[in-house]
């Protein structure tokens, strides 16, 4: 059985002959599901020169069916004349397509599917059309952008409508449900039952290390930070804030100067932007922190860091929108807030600073919540669903 998965994730073969992909979350989920399988092709963008070190896809049985590079739908419509003959060639050698949403090749890849009779399943990630509102866009580019968002939101409706598909959290399983045909609800993650930590407690020491993972763009509300952590050193609390990730486009570079702009008044030497880091140099990393805050916006699904900091025992600070009230309940494995406001998150981190049972017990908690979620458990019931929804056998993992 050979699986074909289309994303938009740069993935590239070493001088080492390892498969690597970019950020490392999708190199893990690929790995999460090549036990079950013959055979893995990505279908995704190959950059000439690579963006950086990655992260290895650890399967030996994952190929790749590179296409042009592309950053994005700006990049790869003007290629589609190229694009078009090859994912319907690769669809052609496939016994079973997965499109992971949204992204720019997956429309065209699905349609391939369903003009030679290939079965498809889908997964949404992210809604583009709850970001509109956090586009830096005017004019012209305004309007591009909200139809690209209209096209990729009738895609993926077309989709979860006519075949098997799942969702990242409960906001989008219930956007892309329908009564005759409900998408299914799942946890987009990156954890293995080994990742999981065991210490009990933070904040002991000073300062207080503070950690954000994110892309850096306009749509995850990262430049309320600096304010963040003006009002934290206002409090009495000493404060240090890394922020890991890479910057997205030019949105995401002029986030990332208007961030160390704001940081420059009395903040400068308590934030650093540190740039991306490879995932399994990452999740170690966690552990040298006291506690992970996001102050994302709307249009996300569940953020897969959310559960990342829960394993290492980083008690999480985050907004209350999207799929993420599917995944953190306040007060229990998590403190929500309603809006990405500098007050409401400095509150909220002050909180857990200062009533260490709290603390405690959201660490507790996050580690439960991180066991339900491991990659191994995720995919097993995805798996499931796919074999029975299309009556197929698949490979079944070792018990090692």
């Amino acid at each position: 059985m050979k699986l074909g998965i289309v994303y938009h994730m740069p993935c590239w073969r070493a001088s080492d002959g390892t498969l690597r992909e970019l950020e490392g979350s999708f190199a893990r989920y690929v790995d999460s599901l090549a036990p079950y399988f013959d055979e893995i092709s990505l279908c995704a963008p190959s950059p000439v020169a690579p963006p950086g070190s990655g992260s290895a896809i650890r399967s030996s049985n994952v190929t790749l069916a590179p296409l042009p590079a592309f950053d994005g739908p700006a990049q790869f419509y003007p290629k589609l004349p190229v694009m078009l003959p090859r994912l319907m060639s690769w669809v052609r050698g496939l016994d079973l397509l997965h499109c992971r949403v949204p992204t720019p090749a997956a429309p065209f890849a699905f349609a391939c599917a369903r003009m030679v009779g290939t079965p498809a399943f889908s997964l949404v990630v992210g809604d583009l059309r709850a970001l509109l509102p956090t586009m830096p866009y005017r004019g012209v580019r305004k309007a591009v952008w909200r139809a690209y968002t209209e096209f990729e939101e009738a895609a993926i409706q077309w989709m979860a409508g006519s075949t098997l598909t799942f969702a990242n959290g409960a906001a989008l399983a219930a956007k892309h449900s329908r009564p005759n045909h409900p998408v299914h609800q799942t946890t987009t993650t990156t954890i293995a039952p080994s990742d999981i930590a065991t210490r009990t407690d933070t904040c002991t020491r000073r300062p207080v290390r503070i950690l954000t993972v994110s892309r850096i763009d306009p749509r995850k509300g990262l430049r309320v930070l600096p304010a963040v952590v003006r009002r934290l050193t206002a409090l009495g609390i000493d404060t240090r804030l890394d922020i890991v990730g890479p910057a997205v486009g030019r949105p995401g570079e002029d986030e990332r100067a208007a961030i160390l702009a704001d940081a420059v008044d009395q903040v400068e030497t308590r934030i650093a932007i540190r740039g991306p880091v490879p995932l399994d140099e990452l999740l170690p990393t966690y552990r040298d922190y006291d506690l992970f805050v996001l102050p994302t916006l709307p249009g996300e699904g569940v953020p897969r860091v959310l559960l990342e900091a829960m394993t290492s025992g980083t008690p999480v600070v985050t907004t209350r929108v999207s799929g993420i009230p599917s995944l953190i309940t306040h007060e229990v494995n998590g403190l929500l807030v309603e809006h990405a406001t500098a007050e409401a998150i400095a509150d909220a981190l002050a909180r857990l600073v200062q009533d260490a049972p709290l603390r405690q017990r959201l660490i507790a908690n996050g580690y439960e919540t991180a066991r339900a979620h491991t990659l191994p458990a995720q995919a097993a019931i995805m798996m499931q669903a796919v074999a029975r929804s299309f009556g197929i056998s698949l490979r079944q993992p070792s018990a090692a």
